[in-house]
């Protein structure tokens, strides 16, 4: 409409010098017309609709020696439901821009390694973050409270991580609307997490848990907030920490528990890992390294699926890659009509 704009008022400002070149008519000139102006056909105009469901996949690869870089489309396969799909694109992801939340346990179980979370945490996302990416920061307890908005400054998320105190007090509820929140919401802090701040998100996304595993008291559990996870295209890393002397002395946290298998799972469905590193402060820093690793390894693979229905329905992922090579990916998807994400 601009362009027209300006081009009426082009030929408006020529109008009396076109005018002074014309031959004068014998006579004086010639009388208005009063015929009604005649429409001009410009043909019909339609507007031009492309929808194409675009499923896009994020994951890293490795073997004996560490992480592959150097893979090219034809030398991995990708298959929904068993079926073999056509890649249509496959690039390294370095540059694009991340979304990451960091949900932080503070619950009681966590009173002595709290610190070490706050530090190792800290110095994560400085560096991790760029200027053109994101992170937001939730602590859960008793509640589930929003500690940092989005922000691409490491020193806002450092004062706000260092704000997180121990809560085992009774609470008045939690952003749930759970009234008798009691325990630890860690379910609940990941729903949230990935359907209130991650879904309508583009681009890669990762949620980064520090907890013993533990839940107790929330309205959502294992499968619900593994949905909202996959559904927001978000992989979940779980750092598994726990204070031992809270465990009675143990070194770290048996994978044999509930709670740890349960984390097992929620990670590995998202295309994430649970990392166990004890209570050791070493072992801490080494698997926010671990992560960061991954992140720079990263291979986007894209794909129109064979089965273009929209329905809301979950579909099964698999990638293969060359012999001896173990692939790191969510193990599937929600065709959603709604998402956010063109890889949802």
């Amino acid at each position: 409409m601009r362009s027209l704009c300006l081009a009426v008022i082009a030929i408006l400002a020529l109008a009396p010098a076109l005018h002074a070149q014309e031959a004068p008519s014998p006579g004086g000139p010639p009388p208005a017309s009063k015929a009604e102006p005649q429409p001009v056909d410009i043909g019909n105009i339609e507007t031009l609709k492309v929808n194409v469901n675009l499923v896009n996949v994020y994951f890293s690869v490795r073997d004996k020696n560490g992480y592959i870089t150097n893979l090219h489309k034809d030398d991995c396969s990708i298959f929904e439901d068993k079926n073999l799909q056509k890649t249509k694109n496959f690039t390294q992801e370095k540059n694009l821009p991340l979304t990451i939340g960091i949900l932080l346990d503070t619950s009681g179980s966590q009173i002595n390694v709290l610190p070490l979370e706050q530090q190792s945490g800290a110095e994560f996302l400085k560096d991790v973050l760029t200027p053109k990416d994101e992170a937001f920061l939730i602590s859960f307890d008793i509640n589930v409270n929003l500690l940092a908005d989005y922000t691409n400054s490491p020193r806002e998320i450092k004062r706000s991580i260092e704000t997180a105190v121990i809560n085992t007090g009774a609470g008045t509820g939690s952003v749930t609307g759970n009234g008798t929140a009691r325990g630890t919401l860690l379910y609940d802090a990941v729903y949230l997490a990935a359907n209130e701040k991650l879904r309508q998100e583009a681009g890669r996304k990762i949620i980064v848990m520090l907890t013993d595993g533990g839940d107790q008291g929330s309205q959502e559990n294992l499968k619900t907030a593994t949905e909202a996870a996959q559904k927001a295209n978000a992989i979940v890393y779980v750092i598994l920490i726990a204070d031992r002397q809270f465990y009675g002395g143990g070194f770290g946290i048996n994978l044999a528990d509930t709670g740890a298998r349960d984390m097992e799972r929620l990670a590995s469905e998202t295309g994430g890992r649970v990392i166990n590193v004890g209570n050791n402060g070493k072992k801490l820093e080494e698997a926010f390294q671990q992560i960061q690793d991954e992140l720079r390894t990263q291979y986007l693979a894209s794909y129109t699926p064979l089965n273009p229905k929209i329905d809301g329905t979950f579909r099964t992922l698999n990638i293969t890659c060359q012999a001896g090579q173990k692939i790191q990916a969510r193990k599937g998807y929600y065709a959603m009509a709604d998402a956010g994400d063109p890889g949802n």
